[in-house]
């Protein structure tokens, strides 16, 4: 079922949506060679309790994972690219690190992530994390209201066609609102003009990841972090928008 949300619900969902931004900044601004990612983890519980928001990754246990998923934020570390469930592991310069993370507000929910390079990387790992980036960005500008739900994951998909970066359909964005994980389904490849009419209301999570070499994955023995299989590392941008009569609108921005 596919709820529709009012203007009113939508501002609601932008206050999330700014913690989320606000967050996922700031970790991404103290990561650095030498830290134990559970410092990272620590954090983000402080800040969700002092928000007074509620973490929707904490006893998640969907289908795909083996939970309950016992942490706040996922961390995926250079191969490791989605579900990465944190753990004590300490940084390297140039590691790969992905943050994803959700929570809810008085009832409202926002979804978002950032890889970032810790410390000094190299160039082909923030090539990688800037196709991501222009991936949701042109997935994004194809949020309109009166276009279909093909329209977003062909304009992502023809990000990666360009540079010939395979594509992974198993796992993708979604709607969400009192949830994080909602109807419809969004690839991140796809035929434009095909699927659910995109109306006023619809709030979306969009999220191309990827690497440049492979698509498949496997899963670490803790049953949540998937990995590249060819050992590549893997990036992943998101946000969470709603679509409006006036254009979409990220929700997850600091602005």
């Amino acid at each position: 079922m596919i709820e529709l949300k009012t203007p009113a619900e939508i501002d609601k969902m932008a206050v999330t949506g700014r913690f989320v931004a606000k967050t996922l900044a700031e970790l991404s601004e103290i990561a650095e060679p030498g830290m134990d990612i559970m410092h990272l983890e620590k954090r983000a519980r402080k800040l969700i309790e002092e928000a007074g928001a509620k973490s929707c990754y904490w006893d998640y246990a969907p289908s795909f994972g083996s939970g309950p998923f016992r942490n706040v934020i996922c961390l995926s570390v250079n191969d490791g690219v989605l579900h990465g469930k944190p753990h004590s592991y300490v940084m390297k310069d140039g590691d790969l690190l992905t943050l994803d993370f959700a929570v809810s507000i008085d009832g409202w929910v926002a979804d978002a992530a950032r890889s970032v390079v810790v410390g000094d990387g190299s160039e082909e790992d923030q090539r990688l994390i800037d196709s991501t980036w222009a991936g949701l960005e042109a997935g994004i500008g194809a949020a309109q209201a009166g276009n279909r739900l093909g329209d977003i994951s062909k304009a992502i998909g023809d990000v990666a066609d360009a540079q010939r970066i395979p594509v992974n359909l198993d796992f993708g964005g979604h709607g969400l609102g009192h949830t994080m994980h909602e109807d419809p389904h969004v690839p991140n490849r796809g035929k434009g003009g095909r699927g659910l009419v995109l109306k006023p209301g619809l709030t979306l999570a969009i999220e191309p990841w990827w690497s440049f070499t492979s698509k498949k994955l496997t899963v670490d023995k803790d049953g949540w972090t998937l990995r590249l299989a060819d050992g590549s590392n893997g990036a992943h941008s998101e946000n969470t928008i709603a679509i409006t009569e006036d254009g979409p609108r990220v929700l997850t921005t600091l602005d």
